[in-house]
C-alpha cells in the first residue's frame, strides 16, 4: 500500500484518517505474522470460551473464585478483541488506514478494558487472600452480592476517567505526520503524532497511570499474606503447590503491570516504536495468551470438569455414531 502522510502546515481538520504501519517494516514476515496472531487469537478465544462454558454449567464450579475466573475470561476476549482483528485485517489487506472516529474508540475501549484487568486482578486476589488467609469468614465476606458489586466496579470503575482521557487526546492538534508507528491507536504514539504543547496531556497521562500501580500494590500485598501462610501449612508438598501457583500468578502480573507501566510513565521524548511495540505485544496479546493457562487449566478443580465435559461430548458423540449406523443397517434389511 503506498503510504499518504499528510504535511506540518495542514490544519489539524484535514486529517480524516490515520495509517497504522503496524509490522510494515518486515515485508518478508507478512504472512508468518498473520499466521502467529491468528492462532494465538483462536487460544485466547477457545481457551477462554472453555473457561466461561464450564464455569456455567458445571455445578462444582459455582464458587465465587470461578464466577471472578469468567468474568476475567470474557474480559480477555473484549480486550484482544480491540486490537487483534485490526491487525489481522491490516495484515491480510495490506490497508492500514484508520479513520479518526475508529481510532479514538479503539483507544476508549482498550483504555477501559485495561484498567477493568488492574482492578479485576486485585479483586482475585483479594477473593483468594480471604479464602487462604480468612476461610471461616470467606462465605460472609464473599458473598454474592458483594461478588456481582466487585465484578461491577471492575467493569465500571474505569469508564468515565478514560473517556475523559480519550476526549483529551483526540482534541488535540495532529498536523506533524498521520503514520502511527505501533500496531493499534495507543497513547504514546499518538502523543508523538500531536504538535503544540502535550505537556498538559503527558501530565494526565502520567496521573492515571500512577494509579495503575496501586491495584499491583494490593496485589502484591494480598499474595505476600498468602505466601506467611503457606509457610505454616504442615506438609511440603501442599507448599510446593501453593508457591508453584502463586509464582505463576505472579510473572503473569509483573508481564501485565510492568510492561505496560513502562509503557504509560516513561518520557515522551524517550519512546521508540521498536521499544512501544515490543511493550505492547506482552500487555495485549502475550499474557492474555497465558492467562486461561495459568489462571485455569493449572487447576485442579478446572481440569477435571474439562474432562467431565469432553467425556459427555465423546459420549454422545459415540452414541450419535453408533445410531446413525443402526438406522443405515435398519434401512438396508427393509430394502
Amino acid at each position: 500500500m503506498k503510504f499518504t502522510e499528510i504535511r506540518a502546515e495542514d490544519n489539524a481538520s484535514t486529517v480524516t484518517h490515520f495509517l497504522l504501519l503496524g509490522f510494515s517494516d518486515l515485508p518478508n514476515l507478512q504472512g508468518f505474522l498473520f499466521g502467529i496472531f491468528f492462532i494465538i487469537y483462536l487460544i485466547i478465544l477457545i481457551g477462554n470460551s472453555f473457561i466461561i462454558m464450564i464455569t456455567r454449567i458445571e455445578p462444582s464450579l459455582q464458587k465465587p473464585m470461578y464466577f471472578f475466573l469468567a468474568n476475567f475470561s470474557s474480559l480477555e476476549i473484549c480486550f484482544v478483541s480491540v486490537t487483534l482483528p485490526r491487525i489481522l485485517f491490516n495484515i491480510a489487506t495490506q490497508d492500514r488506514s484508520i479513520s479518526v472516529l475508529s481510532c479514538a474508540i479503539q483507544m476508549c475501549f482498550f483504555l477501559m478494558l485495561g484498567t477493568t484487568e488492574c482492578f479485576l486482578l486485585a479483586v482475585m486476589s483479594y477473593d483468594r487472600y480471604v479464602a487462604i488467609c480468612n476461610p471461616l469468614h470467606y462465605p460472609l465476606v464473599v458473598n454474592s452480592t458483594k461478588c456481582t458489586q466487585l465484578a461491577a466496579g471492575s467493569w465500571l470503575g474505569g469508564i468515565p476517567v478514560q473517556i475523559g482521557q480519550t476526549c483529551q487526546i483526540f482534541s488535540l492538534h495532529f498536523c506533524n505526520s498521520n503514520q502511527i508507528d505501533h500496531f493499534f491507536c495507543d497513547l504514546p504514539p499518538m502523543l508523538k503524532l500531536a504538535c503544540g504543547d502535550t505537556s498538559i496531556n503527558e501530565l494526565s497521562v502520567y496521573f492515571v497511570s500512577t494509579f495503575a500501580p496501586i491495584p499491583f500494590m494490593l496485589i502484591f500485598s494480598s499474595y505476600s499474606k498468602i505466601v506467611a501462610t503457606i509457610l505454616r501449612l504442615p506438609t511440603i508438598t501442599g507448599q510446593v503447590k501453593a508457591f508453584s501457583t502463586c509464582s505463576s500468578h505472579l510473572l503473569v502480573l509483573f508481564l501485565f503491570f510492568g510492561s505496560a507501566t513502562v509503557t504509560y510513565l516513561r518520557p515522551k521524548s524517550t519512546h521508540s516504536p521498536g521499544t512501544d511495540k515490543l511493550f505492547g505485544l506482552f500487555y495485549t496479546i502475550v499474557t492474555p495468551m497465558f492467562n486461561p493457562l495459568i489462571y485455569s487449566l493449572r487447576n485442579k478443580e478446572v481440569i477435571a470438569a474439562l474432562r467431565k465435559l469432553l467425556a459427555k461430548v465423546l459420549m454422545q458423540a459415540n452414541f450419535f455414531s453408533k445410531h446413525m449406523t443402526w438406522s443405515k443397517s435398519k434401512r438396508c434389511q427393509v430394502k
